[in-house]
Protein backbone atom coordinates (compact mmCIF):
# COMPACT_ATOMS: atom_id res chain seq x y z
CA UNK A 1 0.00 0.00 0.00
CA UNK A 2 2.85 2.38 0.81
CA UNK A 3 4.44 1.83 -2.62
CA UNK A 4 1.18 2.68 -4.38
CA UNK A 5 0.84 5.91 -2.40
CA UNK A 6 4.45 6.80 -3.14
CA UNK A 7 3.91 6.09 -6.84
CA UNK A 8 0.75 8.26 -6.88
CA UNK A 9 2.62 11.06 -5.11
CA UNK A 10 5.40 10.91 -7.69
CA UNK A 11 2.83 11.06 -10.51
CA UNK A 12 1.11 14.07 -8.95
CA UNK A 13 4.40 15.94 -8.46
CA UNK A 14 5.52 15.12 -12.01
CA UNK A 15 2.17 16.18 -13.44
CA UNK A 16 2.21 19.42 -11.48
CA UNK A 17 5.71 20.24 -12.70
CA UNK A 18 4.76 19.45 -16.28
CA UNK A 19 1.65 21.65 -16.08
CA UNK A 20 3.63 24.52 -14.57
CA UNK A 21 6.04 24.36 -17.51
CA UNK A 22 3.15 24.50 -19.99
CA UNK A 23 1.48 27.33 -18.07
CA UNK A 24 4.69 29.40 -18.30
CA UNK A 25 4.68 29.00 -22.09
CA UNK A 26 1.00 29.92 -22.25
CA UNK A 27 1.57 32.99 -20.07
CA UNK A 28 4.47 34.19 -22.24
CA UNK A 29 2.45 33.64 -25.41
CA UNK A 30 -0.52 35.59 -24.03
CA UNK A 31 1.79 38.40 -22.94
CA UNK A 32 3.22 38.69 -26.45
CA UNK A 33 -0.26 38.70 -28.01
CA UNK A 34 -1.43 41.35 -25.52
CA UNK A 35 1.58 43.58 -26.20
CA UNK A 36 1.17 43.31 -29.97
CA UNK A 37 -2.53 44.13 -29.67
CA UNK A 38 -1.79 47.06 -27.40
CA UNK A 39 0.77 48.49 -29.81
CA UNK A 40 -1.45 48.00 -32.86
CA UNK A 41 -4.50 49.53 -31.16
CA UNK A 42 -2.44 52.45 -29.85
CA UNK A 43 -1.23 53.36 -33.33
CA UNK A 44 -4.68 53.06 -34.91
CA UNK A 45 -6.29 55.09 -32.16
CA UNK A 46 -3.70 57.86 -32.39
CA UNK A 47 -4.21 58.16 -36.14
CA UNK A 48 -7.98 58.22 -35.77
CA UNK A 49 -7.89 60.88 -33.07
CA UNK A 50 -5.76 63.22 -35.13
CA UNK A 51 -7.86 62.76 -38.24
CA UNK A 52 -11.18 63.23 -36.43
CA UNK A 53 -9.83 66.13 -34.39
CA UNK A 54 -8.86 68.07 -37.52
CA UNK A 55 -12.24 67.40 -39.09
CA UNK A 56 -14.15 68.77 -36.10
CA UNK A 57 -12.07 71.92 -35.82
CA UNK A 58 -12.77 72.86 -39.43
CA UNK A 59 -16.53 72.41 -39.16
Amino acid sequence: MLWILLFLLILVVFGFGFMMQILWYVAVGLLVVWLVGLLMRGRARGGDRRRFGRGRSRV
